[in-house]
């Protein structure tokens, strides 16, 4: 592919970037330049496209002389114009959208769209071919990247990085995920740091440290990197091809004696000016070369006859003339750098088209007794490494350091990726492989990163984490949601496999780590949106937890969180009764009621694995006490059970839910997180002013109402023992029986000394706690 021809695909791109940005008519410069040829708002960002626009050509290069896989991932921030011109060039766009026709046309339909109501956005957006990432929120191509090659050995992902978005935390974690890659198994990521100088306002940090000490900081993440510095144009591409000849020829050789061991990976610096091409100096203001080019130079030329004058002159210098015909279709030489395998037609980027169901094991061989006691998490990681055995090259699990913490351990049988230094201690039960299907890396962002990465190419895999700090990456799976949600409404996307997210080590049980660990709130971040995509399922128990993988391991365009613990818990349904439990959402436990063939005096609920067995011996308590008084209880697993049918799918219709917690009698919800969740949930519910819902309160002065039971939790709350925080949030067996008494109105008159009672086993169990550093073993029997 000719340089020349390269250079006026590149041309051509840069121009039609621009008249996006600001042309609503007049596409081809026929004419001279008029206001009403300026569109009436300017949205758009200009600073960033022409570097995105050079790099994508020059993949387009290496794709048709190496006939390479390639993906093509933008990180830029709103770099969008410089990833929808070269797709119109490749006639990508079109075959998508037929109104982008390469004509004059076709080209008006194109600027007219760009940041207009109903048409293409800023940012990467799912709409655009060949785009497996948005860049609205920066941070994430390297993970994506990364997580794209996974399993993927043909595979070569162009990362584009943008040094503004360089500086931020996940990107900065991102690259060390070299020393997961194993060149026998995983294609290669080639990062392009796009290095212009600025962000929105100011510098960025990484274009002003020595040549030097830039080279020193890549080398030491474990790079070989190239610096470019070029400015002009024929300069550049002369460069830039012999840079990424140099780093294909460098790929190539690795994969060519692949061993299960670290390569030096490529890199390439392309340091050029912010809004390259652009008027450098205007008026004593410096544009190209500096933060004023980020966003819309000149964005009064609609009403400033001297900024139209020089925004004519800057479109003009691109010579549209020379680079489209009379009609506006791109001259043959453009087209001719259009390479055979397009970037936008790879099926990697529409991850669906490769995606092959998961081979799954059944999951009555893992199911426990419900006679016995049982870590909820143990029987899960027994299932997960079958699905691995089952699915060599199309499963992974992923977890910042935690899964063995987490009882997912019998995974490591196929071992934890690692091609990093390895040490003889590490033969003790280390289990580092170079062919490991667990990946483990400190950074939620990271992992989240690699995973979507990994699912958005038709791979499968879950993510385990503790419940505190799955909130890290709430705004990461809110973006991936938008994504999802997006997609679906795409003819040309195919269903790619759910997010599945593992919340574990969870609120009740932190027993060591204390307050600063207690956080159930990654829930509330998510259950206000996407209602065709979300889902919060909270298994009771092993046999429930099984099910709700299996399932969730089999949908698609899904984000499925469970919450479950992991520590050794009672066992309630076996494998038959948790299926049919699971698939409800939610069901009536008749063996955990009073006359439940009957109305109730009172409707106790539940919803998470602790607050459920809290529940289930309250009832245990009140049947003593009081035999004649009909208890129903009630077991959430789907937490959108909850909500009226016409908000989500999985929603109750208003009569179903009347059926389970009646219409006028009081509704005891013992819940896993805070609250309100619930009560705005069902808050438009029959019954819902009856409903008195107990969970996690963040403000541990209010969590009881004897205040001098506080004297034994000394710190108020730092470490406790997990009666402790119960009793202290009112979760506890005792809380919620003394609130029955006090709700159903023909036992007032017996309130009295049970509510003493019950006040007393709250006082002996801090008590006991704080005197042992352990709860009372009754209180488990």
């Amino acid at each position: 592919m000719e340089l020349k021809n390269l250079h006026l695909y590149w041309r051509a791109s840069c121009y039609i970037s621009a008249g996006m940005i600001y042309l609503w008519d007049n596409v081809l410069l026929k004419e001279p330049l008029k206001p009403e040829h300026i569109k009436r708002r300017l949205l758009g960002h200009w600073g960033a496209s022409p570097g995105i626009s050079f790099i994508y050509a020059h993949t387009n290069r290496i794709i048709e002389k190496y006939d390479v896989e390639c993906l093509f991932v933008v990180g830029p921030g709103h770099g969008a114009p410089g990833y929808i011109a070269p797709l119109y060039l490749d006639q990508t766009l079109v075959k998508y959208y037929p109104q982008f026709t390469l004509d004059e046309y076709g080209l008006k339909k194109l600027f007219r769209s760009f940041s207009f109501p109903a048409g293409l956005g800023s940012h990467c957006t799912p709409e655009l071919p060949g785009s497996i990432q948005e860049g609205g929120e920066l941070g994430y191509v390297l993970s994506h990247s990364y997580g794209a090659v996974l399993d993927n050995p043909k595979l070569l992902a162009v990362a584009v990085v943008g040094d503004g978005e360089a500086e931020t935390g996940p990107l900065a974690t991102s690259w060390h995920i070299n020393k997961f890659i194993n060149p026998v198994t995983d294609g290669v990521v080639l990062p392009v740091l796009l290095l212009n100088g600025y962000k929105i306002n100011n510098p960025t940090i990484l274009a002003r440290i020595e040549d030097e000490e830039l080279m020193s900081l890549f080398k030491g993440y474990g790079y070989e990197p190239m610096l470019i510095v070029a400015e002009e144009p024929m300069q550049a591409h002369e460069s830039m091809a012999q840079a990424m000849d140099w780093a294909l020829e460098r790929i190539l050789d690795i994969k060519a004696s692949a061993k299960s061991t670290r390569p030096i990976y490529p890199l390439i610096i392309l340091k050029i000016p912010k809004g390259w091409t652009a008027p450098r100096k205007v008026n004593d203001k410096y544009i190209e070369g500096y933060w004023r080019a980020h966003q819309v130079p000149f964005s009064d030329a609609r009403n400033n006859p001297e900024h139209l004058r020089i925004l004519e002159e800057w479109l003009r210098s691109y010579e549209p003339e020379k680079l489209f015909d009379q009609n506006g279709r791109p001259i043959e030489d453009i087209l001719r750098a259009v390479p055979k395998k397009k970037i936008g037609e790879s099926p990697y980027a529409n991850g669906g088209m490769l995606r092959v169901p998961l081979k799954l094991p059944k999951i009555e061989g893992f199911c426990v007794d419900p006679a016995n006691k049982a870590e909820n998490t143990r029987p899960l990681g027994m299932f997960l490494r079958e699905v691995m055995r089952l699915n060599p090259t199309n499963f992974r699990l992923f977890g910042p350091d935690e899964t063995h913490s987490n009882r997912l351990y019998d995974v490591f049988e196929f071992g934890k990726a690692w091609v990093a230094k390895t040490l003889t201690e590490d033969e003790d039960e280390g289990h580092l492989s170079p062919f490991g299907r667990t990946i483990e890396m400190l950074s939620e962002h990271t992992i989240e990163g690699l995973l979507e990465g990994y699912i958005l190419t038709g791979k499968h895999g879950i993510l385990n984490t503790y419940e505190g700090f799955a909130p890290i990456i709430s705004s990461m799976v809110n973006q991936f949601g938008k994504w999802l949600d997006i997609s679906s409404d795409i003819p040309w996307k195919m269903p790619i496999s759910s997010l599945n997210l593992l919340l574990t080590s969870v609120v009740w049980r932190q027993d060591h780590n204390g307050f600063t660990h207690q956080d159930p709130g990654f829930i509330n971040s998510v259950v206000d949106k996407w209602p065709n995509v979300v889902r919060v399922y909270f298994p009771p128990d092993a046999n429930t937890l099984l099910f709700v993988v299996w399932q969730c391991l089999q949908s698609t365009n899904r984000i499925n969180i469970i919450v479950v613990d992991k520590q050794r818990h009672p066992q309630y349904l076996n494998i038959e009764e948790a299926k049919e439990h699971a698939m409800k959402g939610l069901g009536v436990w008749k063996f955990a009621s009073n006359f439940p063939d009957e109305e109730p005096d009172v409707v106790i609920a539940s919803c998470g694995d602790i607050p459920t067995k809290e529940a289930v011996k309250a009832v245990k308590i009140l049947v003593e006490h009081f035999p004649d008084l009909r208890i129903r209880f009630v077991n959430v697993v789907n937490l959108f059970c909850l909500t009226p049918n016409q908000e989500h799918p999985d929603g109750l219709t208003d009569r179903d839910f009347d059926s389970y917690f009646t219409v006028d009698k009081p509704v005891i919800f013992n819940f896993h997180g805070y609250p309100w969740l619930i009560h705005r949930l069902t808050y438009r519910r029959t019954n819902h002013k009856n409903l008195h819902v107990r969970g996690y309160r963040e403000n541990r002065k209010i969590g009881i109402d004897l205040t001098h039971l506080t004297n034994f939790l000394k710190g108020r709350g730092g470490i406790t023992t997990p009666m402790q925080l119960a009793i202290l949030n009112q979760i506890d067996r005792f809380s919620i029986a003394i609130d029955v008494v006090q709700r159903v109105p023909k036992l007032s008159n017996k309130a009295g000394s049970f509510i003493d009672e019950m006040k007393n086993m709250q006082i002996r169990a801090l008590e006991y706690a704080y005197n042992h550093g352990v709860d009372m073993p009754e209180l488990d029997e």
